[in-house]
């Protein structure tokens, strides 16, 4: 789902407290299109006059740019897509709000033209009716969110240097046979990781052998990045959230969401006014 980002310059504003939907893990890649907007609009500040959009090479440059500084790598086809995406939502509420004058006044400061635009859409928004029915269909249907996941107790002891997997069995060997696990190594204590947090970290195999590992004994694991010594003390199960329990939440997420959508769509219907082209990357 992508959605449009007023300036994070005016996040303060009651308006633009951030909703339950903030929580979905694309958020970032909207954040930065709307970011790599503003650089945009500093660089090129007289476009925006004609009916035709262009997402430029350097567009998608400062996108690569700005997602690889967050996230350690380029961005693949659909997180370079949500990028476009909301500069392109971005730049056409900025020609919107220039359309309606809403720049009248406040010339000095580019973005309160889209965050005034963008009001002017949420004004139109309007919630439909909603029952238990509906709300709990929602709720299921997005339960991963809510549900209290399986969370882990372990230790590592990292050796110094990059150390190979015949040093880390060498060591877990020994830790198994009486060796404090901070005799050669630093300790480190994780509390309450979930599976995911693990799969994110260390890898899919790492997390799945962390879960089904016997707790108090020492195992070579290894991770997308080496070998680990690592000890599962502890694991609780995962718990399914209940509807009853979480509806005021669950309300309020719907809401959130089921107004963002809106506003795309009235953002998108704007859109079509446009011709949007994107240009081929520079060789």
């Amino acid at each position: 789902m992508s959605s449009v980002l007023p300036p994070a310059s005016l996040a303060s504003r009651p308006r633009l407290q951030l909703p339950g939907w903030a929580r979905e893990p694309l958020l970032h890649f909207l954040l930065l299109g709307a970011l790599l907007f503003g650089i945009d609009r500093l660089v090129n500040p007289g476009g925006g006059e004609t009916s035709e959009i262009v997402i430029s090479a350097e567009v998608d440059a400062e996108a690569r740019q700005l997602f690889k500084a967050k996230r350690g790598q380029d961005p693949n086809a659909e997180e370079m897509a949500a990028l476009r995406k909301v500069w392109l939502d971005n730049e056409v509420l900025y020609r919107e709000g220039l359309a309606l004058q809403l720049d009248k006044g406040d010339t000095a400061i580019r973005e309160r033209v889209i965050f005034k635009a963008l009001s002017v859409v949420d004004g139109g928004t309007k919630l439909p009716p909603v029952s238990d029915g509906v709300l709990r269909d929602w709720f299921e249907k997005r339960r991963a969110r809510y549900d209290e996941p399986a969370r882990f107790d372990f230790q590592e002891a990292v050796l110094e240097g990059n150390a190979g997997e015949t040093a880390v069995r060498a060591f877990v060997d020994q830790l198994n046979h009486g060796t404090p696990g901070d005799a050669k190594a630093g300790l480190r204590v994780f509390k309450g990781r979930p599976h995911s947090n693990l799969q994110q970290s260390y890898g899919t195999d790492f997390a799945q052998a962390l879960e089904t590992a016997a707790p108090g004994t020492w195992l070579a694991l290894k991770s997308r990045e080496g070998w680990h010594a690592v000890r599962l003390e502890a694991a609780s199960p995962p718990k399914p959230a209940s509807f009853e329990a979480l509806r005021g939440v669950v309300m309020q997420d719907w809401t959130d969401a089921t107004l963002a959508e809106q506003r795309s769509a009235a953002v998108a219907a704007l859109a079509r006014k446009y011709t949007v082209k994107v240009e081929a990357p520079a060789k």
